[in-house]
C-alpha cells in the first residue's frame, strides 16, 4: 500500500497542501491514505506524522513530495527512515527521486547517513572548541553560579556559626536546591546535623 504524508508550515490560507496532494495522488496514493500536518518542521508534535507512522505496515511505502516535509533535520529524517526500514516499510521522496525499494535509493540513504554522522562530528567539534576557548579566557561552561562572592562567604559564615539551612534560605533569599548544589560544589560539609532540618 502507498501511504502519503504532507506538511505545510502553518494554518495560513496562503499555505496549502494542494501541490503536495496532487503530486502524491499522481504517484498512486489513495486519497484515503493521505496524512497531513499544518505545523513547522521543527515541531516535535506532529499528529499527522504520528498517525501516518502508526498506520504503515510491513510491505507499505511511505511517500512524501519532498524530503524537508518529513524530518526536522537530516539526522531526524534518517531516524524516521531507519525505523521504517526496521519495520520493512519502504520510503520514497518524489522531488529528490529517493526510493529505498531500489538499489540507488538504498545507496542515497547510506550517503545521507554518512553526512548526518559527519554533521554530528562537526557540531561536537565546534562545541569542544568553544568550551576550550572559553576556558582559556577564564570562563567555564554550564550555568552561571547562583551564589558567589560576598554572599557565599556570608552564607558559609552563617552555617559555620550554627544557622540552619532553612534559616539561611529564608534570610539570604535562596532556594534550598540552589544552596545544596552550591555547598556540594565547594565541598562544604555540615559540622552539625542540626543544620539539615527541612526548609
Amino acid at each position: 500500500m502507498l501511504v502519503g504524508y504532507m506538511r505545510v508550515s502553518s494554518d495560513s490560507d496562503r499555505q496549502s497542501t494542494d501541490l503536495q496532494r496532487d503530486a502524491l495522488l499522481s504517484a498512486g496514493v489513495d486519497a484515503r491514505h493521505l496524512f497531513e500536518d499544518h505545523a513547522s518542521g521543527a515541531k516535535d508534535d506532529r499528529p499527522g506524522l504520528t498517525k501516518a507512522l502508526d498506520f504503515v505496515q510491513a510491505g507499505d511505502v511511505l511517500i512524501v513530495w519532498k524530503l524537508d516535509r518529513l524530518g526536522r533535520s537530516l539526522s531526524h529524517l534518517l531516524t524516521i527512515i531507519d525505523s521504517l526500514k526496521d519495520r520493512q516499510v519502504a520510503f520514497r521522496s518524489l522531488t529528490e527521486g529517493m526510493d529505498t525499494t531500489k538499489p540507488s535509493g538504498e545507496l542515497l540513504f547510506h550517503v545521507f547517513g554518512a553526512l548526518a554522522q559527519y554533521e554530528r562530528a562537526l557540531v561536537q567539534e565546534r562545541v569542544m572548541a568553544g568550551l576550550a576557548a572559553a576556558r582559556r579566557r577564564g570562563r567555564v561552561g554550564g550555568r552561571p553560579k547562583a551564589i558567589t562572592g560576598e554572599k557565599l562567604d556570608a552564607i558559609i559564615a552563617a552555617l559555620d556559626g550554627g544557622m540552619s539551612k532553612a534559616a539561611v534560605c529564608r534570610n539570604f533569599g535562596v532556594k534550598r536546591t540552589t544552596l545544596i548544589e552550591t555547598l556540594a560544589r565547594i565541598d562544604w560539609s555540615s559540622p552539625s546535623s542540626s543544620r539539615d532540618e527541612p526548609a
